[in-house]
This record gives C-alpha cells, structure tokens and sequence, in this order.
C-alpha cells in the first residue's frame, strides 16, 4: 500500500468518527452499492443464454454457377434458396428450383453441372441452292440441347470442420480421419475396419468398441462424428 492510499485510509477513519454506529452503516451500504453498480455497469459481461446463440446453416455451391462459394444462412434453405443465393443457374435445368421445397442439412454441397448434347435432325427433303447450303453450315444436321443436372453430396472434411460440422462416420473415409486431433492412421484404420465388418454406425457411442478408443478418447473425439443415414433425395431431375 502506498504512502497516499495510507493516509486516505486514515483520514477515512477519522471522518467516519464524527457519526453514529447506525450512520456508519448506512455509509458503508452507501458504498458498498455505489461500487456493484459500478462492477455491473463496466466489468460484468453474462454469457447470452441459449435463446441467444445464432445457429447458422452452412452450404456450399460449386459448378457452373455465377458465384460458387460457401454460404451462410439462419435457418435450412431450400435448394432454391441456396441457387439464388449463389447467383441463380446459368440455364433451364429439368426441374424447376422455385417449385422444389427441399429442405438442406447444414453442410450440404450442391455441384451444378452443365451438359451439352446434340441431337440428330434430319436433312431436308429437297436439296437447297449451293447459296443457301453455304448459310445454314451444321444448323441443319443438328441442335444442340444444354441440360443443367444439380448433384447434392457432402462438403469436404476439412471445411466441414472450419465450420465445426460434425462429420458422419458412416461417410468419412481414412484421410478424413486422420484430420481430427487424436486419431493417427493406424486408428482411423481401425474405425473404418470395424464400419466395414458392422456395415454402419448407429451412434457414435459405437466408437468405444473400436480397438484402440478408451473412454478417455472416446471423449476427445466424440464431438466430432454424428452417425446420420445416408442421404436420401428425391430422384426426380436431382442426383446424388
């Protein structure tokens, strides 16, 4: 304590001895209160509750596609939604986006692909004048058809895990595996032998039976796996 702070606490005592035993009560309450609402006021910052946490939905476009990128959203987006988003398709495609109510889990990849096919048309009955054979060139054998197929798969491991999405043991292979802190080659080997001999995953409590995952690692690691079910998409104009 300094030589100042020193003499305020004395000249403090002093000051308080001109009042009563009640009245010095009530100055140290005085004080006491002036000081929480000082710590409310500029140090204390609560936590927001969960009511405050903002999940946000995570969807990547890529392909023939104005803006391919990765998108954010607030709540899960149709795929129509997530399109416009990425600046709407470049052509007709076999179905209609705005009509499609498909609802994307978070982590979804929408691969947009832009096929040229050219169907045959038959030559003209009656031969042309050399004049208009030279104009019409290859218009006349054939038309040429763009069809736009949107697949829908998963993002890449690495950029599921920026975005703290957990990956689906069902789905990830080695390599993905081994990018998660804790797990080597020769584990991730051992989890995709036993997903191999099982089939599948039916939750990720299923990782204590793997040989080499105790209880200890088991719960460094399970925050990120889920073991979700294939996807499953309506085959009609989209493909998996």
């Amino acid at each position: 304590m300094t030589k100042k702070n020193l003499g305020f606490v004395i000249w403090s005592l002093e000051f308080m001895k001109h009042f009563s035993l009640s009245q010095q009560w009530v100055l140290l309450g005085l004080a006491l209160f002036t000081l929480s609402l000082l710590y409310f006021r500029f140090y204390y910052h609560p936590a927001p509750g969960p009511e405050a946490i903002v999940k946000e939905f995570v969807v990547e476009v890529s392909g023939e596609i104005p803006n391919p990128g990765v998108y954010l959203f607030q709540k899960p987006p149709t795929l129509g939604e997530a399109i416009e988003r990425a600046g709407g398709l470049k052509g007709p495609a076999s179905i209609d986006i705005r009509e499609t109510s498909e609802i994307l889990e978070t982590g979804t990849l929408l691969t947009i692909d832009g096929d040229s096919e050219v169907s045959k048309s038959p030559l003209p009955s009656s031969p042309l004048p050399a004049r208009e054979k030279d104009s019409t060139k290859e218009e006349h054998r054939g038309i040429k058809h763009n069809e736009i197929r949107i697949k829908v798969g998963r993002m890449a491991a690495n950029k599921l895990l920026v975005f703290s999405i957990p990956l689906d043991l069902n789905r990830v292979s080695m390599e993905d595996l081994c990018l998660i802190p804790g797990i080597g080659a020769s584990l991730a080997q051992e989890i995709i032998s036993y997903r191999g001999k099982r089939k599948a995953f039916r939750s990720v409590d299923e990782l204590k039976k793997v040989k080499g995952i105790g209880e200890k690692k088991w719960k460094a690691i399970r925050n990120y796996f889920t073991a979700a079910q294939p996807l499953r998409i309506d085959p009609s104009g989209i493909k998996p």
